[in-house]
């Protein structure tokens, strides 16, 4: 599934400007299809202006290729819309992309004829808590929207709204929940069972979110929390006969699912029981296209052959109590370093065009007592002044105890990789810099309030090497040029020169190939 994730350092050669938006979008789809072979696009209805009338502009650009390939049959759009439960502002967004469905249809018709598959036949619902937030969106589409079909204008004549513009197609849609916070990824199994009653879906897809988990509890507890969602999806498909197609959210860096063309096969492993795997932007764009070919090849080949682990109570009760371990080391350093961590994540550049994510216009993410930007400028930020957020809070392994450990690595499967992974993207000179050089302590450390954060951390990083035993710092020249620019970082924020820190920042990316 290509999304609209603004997670790319490089940009495609076919934009007009600097962000992806418009008409970029629109041809992005395209190119998503044809070039990359992904079999599926989310449209993104949610915090950004989207253009409604993509289908149509797919058909008219692109017609041989859409007559060849039928929407809503070899390929897919689905759209991901606001949530009213959450998005104050954008509640009734939610109302405008419902309508559209009907609309695509007629557009579909128009270019396929009477036999036309619905182009747009699911929807999916982020910040999913409960099961009556799923009914409600689906009872809406049936009895408002594709209800009102009969309605009769009484006070004119006896014609019906069907009589007047036609029939609403399709009859209902199918509502995909993105489960995205700590409680309900835990209690997967109520929510889904409590819909399935009293829906009765023929089949039903569920998305896991992988960055917002990790963002909040930190990268270990993330990965230790789609296990539990997936075992739980598995055990509620059995018992209520009910085909599950699990979806997970990933971007490139680790700390957002590790997707990258040199780690599919760990991917693969990792995640198994996952049926649809989203493509972000980086992996789009940051990436030998040639490589991104043929990890998209490889997912739509690998992906439905494995199933997912299943965990009993037993051990779901010692999984939980490891995730807790690492949650409560991760909350306490990132709170401290908040302050800088926003700060800095002003800086990341914008790749898609967005409405604000915080105040009027959207949401951002809240750890403990603090707010912080949305996870792709929180993982770029953290990256960017040399502390991978992969690392905050895994010196929590010094505290486990010898059971413990051996279900992180029989659940977290590749920790190793990805930690080492990231372990060579850490900058130890930002960190003595913060601690001990006169301008630089006048300018950030006073300034963002980390003369306890920073001792922290390194205290943390140094239980994690000696536990693991894995290298914290560069060792290619790759991340040796990393360090030097995120080292230019840290220089340009303490002299106060912008310009200079939104270059570094996007030159660090690019190595790296992801802003975050």
């Amino acid at each position: 599934m290509s999304t609209q994730h603004p997670d790319n350092a490089t940009l495609p050669s076919w934009i007009r400007g600097e962000i992806i938006a418009g008409e970029d979008e629109v041809h992005e789809v395209y190119f998503a299809f044809k070039e990359l072979k992904c079999e599926e696009q989310m449209w993104d209805w949610e915090g950004k202006d989207v253009d409604p009338n993509v289908l149509r502009k797919l058909f008219v650009n692109h017609p041989n290729f859409f007559r060849e390939h039928v929407l809503g049959k070899d390929f897919f759009i689905t759209y991901r819309v606001p949530n009213p439960s959450v998005e104050a502002a954008e509640k009734k967004v939610l109302i405008e992309a419902l309508e559209s469905i009907p609309r695509c249809y007629d557009v579909a018709e128009s270019f396929y004829g009477k036999e036309a598959c619905p182009p747009i036949f699911e929807v999916i619902l982020p910040l999913t808590t409960s099961h009556v937030e799923l009914l409600r969106v689906e009872s809406y589409y049936r009895e408002i929207i594709v209800g009102k079909e009969k309605m009769r204008f009484s006070n004119v004549e006896e014609v019906s709204v069907q009589d007047w513009v036609g029939s609403f197609q399709p009859k209902k849609v199918e509502i995909i929940p993105l489960i995205e916070d700590w409680n309900s990824l835990l209690h997967m199994d109520q929510i889904l069972s409590e819909y399935i009653k009293i829906s009765k879906p023929a089949y039903l897809r569920v998305f896991l979110a992988r960055s917002d988990p990790a963002l909040n509890y930190g990268l270990i507890p993330a990965v230790l929390l789609v296990k539990i969602a997936l075992s739980k999806i598995r055990r509620t498909s059995e018992i209520y006969e009910t085909d599950m197609f699990p979806v997970i959210g990933t971007g490139s860096l680790p700390f957002r699912g590790h997707l990258t063309p040199n780690n599919i096969g760990n991917f693969i492993e990792e995640y198994a029981g996952v049926r649809t795997v989203t493509v972000q932007s980086a992996l789009k764009y940051d990436f030998d296209e040639h490589d991104t070919k043929e990890t998209v090849t490889m997912l739509n080949k690998e992906l439905e052959k494995n199933c997912a682990k299943t965990i009993t109570e037993e051990e779901e009760c010692v999984i939980k109590d490891l995730i807790d371990i690492f949650r409560r080391n991760y909350q306490r350093e990132i709170e401290e370093l908040a302050p800088i961590i926003n700060y800095v994540s002003g800086f990341v550049p914008s790749r898609r065009a967005r409405k604000l994510h915080i105040g009027l216009f959207g949401y951002s993410r809240q750890v403990g007592r603090t707010q912080l930007p949305r996870a792709i400028r929180f993982t770029a930020a953290m990256y960017s002044l040399g502390l991978p957020p992969e690392l905050i809070g895994a010196g929590a392994l010094a505290k486990l105890s010898e059971n413990q450990w051996k279900f992180m690595e029989e659940y977290y499967i590749h920790w190793k990789t990805d930690l080492s992974f990231a372990a060579e993207f850490l900058c130890w000179q930002n960190l003595n810099y913060l601690m001990g050089e006169k301008e630089i302590v006048e300018n950030v450390s006073e300034k963002f309030k980390l003369q306890n954060a920073i001792p922290h951390v390194m205290e943390d990083l140094e239980n994690f090497e000696q536990m693991t035993g894995v290298h914290l710092g560069p060792k290619k020249l790759a991340h040796r040029k990393h360090a030097n620019m995120v080292n230019n970082i840290l220089l340009s924020l303490a002299e106060g020169n912008e310009k200079e820190m939104r270059n570094y920042i996007i030159e660090a990316a690019k190595i790296r190939c992801s802003l975050g």
